[in-house]
């Protein structure tokens, strides 16, 4: 099984090989191809397997592929949000910009944990009205966290008709009434024991392997870090500065 056998565009593939991973992991494999089929996805599985990236290529696609897709990643910390965006930068560089960009076209990727959102939100700085697919990373960390009541918040904001994809790193029955707000009939993904440890020993084979790529050393500039999109140049917030230079 390789990455484009689970239905990337072969410029995704093409950057995600060039950073030194070939075989995608078991996650990988399971959970891409239903976020490009639009499902709602719960997966369950352990730090280190390579969660982020089985949710950051697919959404690669979808806004290279379709006009003004508007997505929300809610994360447990800053330090989570930074490594997502810095994946999107790294995994997105071979989509090029064209002509036929058009602003109203733009989608918008907002990264952020629920506290910040909340504030962000309070002082009208986004929008969170117009969401097609919102990402939940990860949800069990939100909670040891304590911002499971901010993030019951931001759901109450959030459109009904959405694609939600939700990660975890362990099963917890006191977490399931609000999987069950957020999540649609889902198809649930587990990466099981006797597959954790290929899992992660792949991860990090490829890891080793890339040798922690160069990323582009101005990490908060995103207007200069995140216009390659082919057609539908999106609109980045971090977790770590407060908006970026394009996001009105």
């Amino acid at each position: 099984m390789n990455f484009l056998d689970l239905g990337l565009s072969e410029k995704t593939v093409q950057a995600i090989n060039e950073s030194g991973i070939v075989t995608p992991t078991t996650v990988q494999t399971d959970v891409i191809p239903a976020i490009l089929e639009g499902k709602d996805v719960f997966t369950i599985a352990p730090g280190g397997c390579g969660k982020t990236i089985s949710y950051v290529l697919p959404l690669v696609d979808i806004i290279c592929r379709k006009n003004k897709m508007n997505i929300l990643i809610i994360t447990s910390d800053s330090a989570k949000s930074a490594v997502i965006s810095d994946t999107f930068a790294l995994l997105n560089r071979f989509h090029e910009e064209t002509e036929s960009d058009k602003e109203e076209d733009e989608s918008d990727v907002i990264i952020g944990t629920p506290d910040l959102l909340l504030e962000l939100y309070a002082e009208k700085n986004i929008d969170l009205s117009q969401i097609n697919i919102l990402v939940v990373d990860d949800i069990n960390l939100i909670k040891k966290n304590k911002q499971i009541s901010n993030l019951e918040k931001i759901l109450e904001l959030l459109p009904a008709e959405k694609q939600n994809i939700v990660y975890t790193n362990r099963r917890s029955r006191e977490m399931q009434d609000i999987l069950d707000k957020i999540l649609k009939s889902p198809q649930e993904i587990k990466v099981d024991k006797d597959k954790e440890e290929d899992a992660i020993n792949v991860s990090q084979k490829t890891s080793s392997k890339s040798a922690q790529p160069n990323l582009d050393p101005e990490a908060l500039s995103l207007d200069k870090k995140y216009n390659t999109f082919k057609g539908h140049t999106p609109k980045f917030l971090l977790e770590q500065a407060d908006l970026a230079p394009n996001c009105d």
